[in-house]
């Protein structure tokens, strides 16, 4: 059963406070210093033509977040905090791949990173490349008008690009994290958030996570544990929109 929501709010630095239950303890955050990132959701990732869907791998988890997630983003939007996209890209000539036996080119081109598809809008597609419809967000979270999109070429979305910097100027300090999948892009992003001392809170069922998902104790289940413990916080996105509400 999830945990009974606690909000309250209070002037701190001309902005109201919100707190909400978490796991291990209580999560407090300030909108308008806090930012939510959707980590990959992308046709890649959650359509069925999309590589997760060709390699035969389930998307059930995945499609179950979307929902959940797009609740989150509008009341975040209306709640005055930013909302961040990340998505997984290469250039068109795989140069930020990596080097010929860098495991991050080897494991990718394994997953068919680069060939060429025909998407469902009928255009020429490839796999995880820039500007295609592989890497388009998904309409259902479509981004709007003030929300920030930033490509990454590995699985952290710290990693060589100008999201701390644009995290930074803005004053953000807390982070709500969304997306897939939980213990790669989404559990790696965090823990270079805990680096970087920024507060870190995931959203449970507003996460999936493909890999083993059969399993009797999932790599979700696992990251979930670890952040709890070392990381930061954990709890379900209706203690979320709850004390928003509050």
């Amino acid at each position: 059963m999830h945990e009974t929501v606690k909000a309250a709010a209070m002037t701190t630095q001309g902005d109201f406070r919100v707190e909400v239950q978490a796991r291990p303890g209580g999560f407090g955050f300030v909108p308008g210093a806090t930012a939510v990132i959707v980590v990959d959701m992308q046709h890649d990732f959650a359509a069925p033509e999309g590589m997760f869907g060709r390699a035969g791998i389930p998307l059930d988890g995945i499609r179950q977040v979307v929902e959940p997630t797009r609740r989150v983003l509008d009341a975040a939007r209306e709640a005055g905090i930013l909302v961040v996209y990340l998505t997984m890209q290469f250039k068109d000539d795989l140069s930020d791949l990596g080097s010929a036996t860098a495991p991050n080119r080897t494991r990718h081109l394994a997953m068919g990173v680069g060939e060429q598809v025909d998407a469902p809008d009928q255009s020429r597609s490839r796999v995880l490349v820039e500007g295609t419809w592989n890497t388009r967000i998904i309409d259902e979270l479509a981004p709007r008008s003030g929300d920030v999109v930033m490509a990454k070429h590995r699985y952290s979305g710290f990693f060589e690009t100008d999201l701390d910097a644009v995290l930074r100027e803005r004053g953000i300090a807390s982070l709500i994290f969304t997306g897939c999948t939980t213990s790669v892009c989404v559990e790696s992003t965090l823990r270079d958030a805990f680096y970087r001392d920024y507060q870190c809170l995931l959203l449970t069922d507003c996460c999936a996570e493909a890999i083993g998902s059969d399993q009797a104790r999932t790599n979700h289940d696992a990251s979930l544990t670890v952040i709890e413990a070392l990381f930061g916080w954990t709890t379900h996105s209706e203690q979320f929109l709850s004390s928003l509400q509050g």
